[in-house]
């Protein structure tokens, strides 16, 4: 490995020594004695998995089809991101929409409409003449979309999962880790919607003093701008992987790299995690007074953190479900979400003021106690509950009796 980086070093000097103008040569009133180049190459080797044999030229800059590197040495890009930029880097019309709308709205998440979203569906399926699109982030995801596609069309069935937002109960993830280093055996924490403090510790294995060998991390990694994910393992582990055997075109990218590093100083820096034990706390008791209240209408209130859910007893809410009791609380100014029929969770940014979870668990309370009764008399006893209806074709999503599917 010493061997390798020093081969790379090697290189990047003969190609700083280079003596050509233009292309490749030293921009006015750059240094050519900077070692910011051989630094980060340096950095990128000692802490990022040997999954790529890059070039060892830094990316510090770039417009159309010109790029410089931290020393101001400019290069012509005949790779292109490996056809990620076809339009050629920072595009105008391209950095001036992505500034405006980084100014107006960067995430609503698909629990919510978004006014952006519609009119891009729109433009792709009349571009390519199909009839509907779904998105991901990348092309490994839409890989996997469309594995996931065929099988749904294949086998006409799915099973999914009648509980979420599940606490292990103590001693679980312990018994698990041990396991796993008995029998020799990886242990994968998926951390992308419990990790970055969302339940009171950086990771939610944190709160039993596990270490995973690989950890995944996404969603709030991106500070909801940009997708951003990444996973950690250490070097036993993650040298498997060699070059050209895994990759990601945009992953490590430097717009999602800056607000990546933006988004774990901001974490960091505001305590968030110390902020959202204190206020999952604070949550908790406020929903176990509302259960307390309506004891038969809600079977259970758990969380740690702010990532809590309240599940209602589907026999005593019938025929009104979750996604109705969410539709209640949007009317009084709250946004929550339904998991299946019988589950809302609440897990508000951890920012939130302790006068705004008042507000929030207030909601919930004020529709089970004034809106409740009139919406289960309101309701057809036999109609299915309406977070399985399609809202636009009105196709019960959860049956799967149809055998043309």
């Amino acid at each position: 490995m010493a061997a390798t980086r020093k081969a790379l070093q090697s290189l990047l000097s003969i190609v700083s020594r280079s003596s050509r103008r233009g292309y490749g040569s030293v921009a006015e009133g750059s240094s050519s004695s900077s070692s910011s180049s051989n630094h980060l190459i340096d950095l990128e080797y000692e802490y990022s998995a040997h999954n790529y044999h890059p070039v060892p030229v830094v990316f510090s800059q770039a417009k159309g089809s010109t790029i410089w590197d931290p020393e101001g040495k400019k290069y012509l890009d005949f790779l292109s991101a490996y056809s990620a930029v076809n339009q050629g880097h920072c595009h105008p019309k391209i950095m001036k929409a992505f500034q405006e709308q980084a100014e107006r709205l960067t995430l609503s998440s698909r629990a919510f409409y978004n006014d952006r979203f519609p009119v891009f569906t729109e433009h792709l399926t009349s571009m390519f003449g199909y009839e509907m699109v779904l998105p991901m982030n990348t092309g490994a995801e839409g890989v996997e979309t469309a594995l996931k596609l065929a099988r749904k069309w294949g086998y006409e069935k799915k099973k999914i999962p009648k509980d979420e937002v599940i606490i292990p109960p103590e001693g679980y993830l312990k018994a698990v880790r041990d396991l796993c280093s008995k029998y020799n055996i990886l242990m994968i924490a998926d951390e992308i919607q419990s990790g970055l403090a969302r339940t009171g510790k950086m990771l939610a294995c944190d709160w039993e003093k596990v270490r995973p060998d690989v950890v995944i991390l996404g969603k709030a990694l991106g500070g909801g701008v940009i997708p951003v994910s990444a996973v950690l393992a250490d070097k036993d582990v993650m040298l498997c992987i060699r070059p050209g055997e895994h990759g990601s075109t945009f992953g490590g990218n430097p717009l999602a790299s800056a607000v990546a590093i933006a988004s774990l100083d901001v974490i960091q820096e505001e305590k968030l995690a110390e902020r959202s034990a204190h206020l999952g706390q604070e949550l908790l008791r406020q929903l176990l007074r509302v259960q307390e209240r309506f004891p038969n209408y809600i079977k259970e209130v758990r969380g740690r953190g702010l990532f809590t859910a309240v599940e209602f007893n589907s026999r005593t809410l019938f025929p009104v479900s979750a996604y109705d009791i969410c539709l209640k609380m949007k009317e009084r100014g709250v946004l929550a979400k339904p998991t299946h029929d019988t589950i809302v969770r609440l897990t508000p940014p951890l920012c939130i003021s302790l006068d705004e979870l008042q507000e929030g668990s207030k909601a919930l309370g004020d529709v089970l106690e004034l809106d409740l009764a009139n919406m289960q008399k309101a309701k057809p006893k036999d109609s299915p509950t309406t977070a399985t209806i399609c809202d636009r074709c009105g196709r019960n999503l959860y049956d799967y009796s149809d055998k043309d599917l």
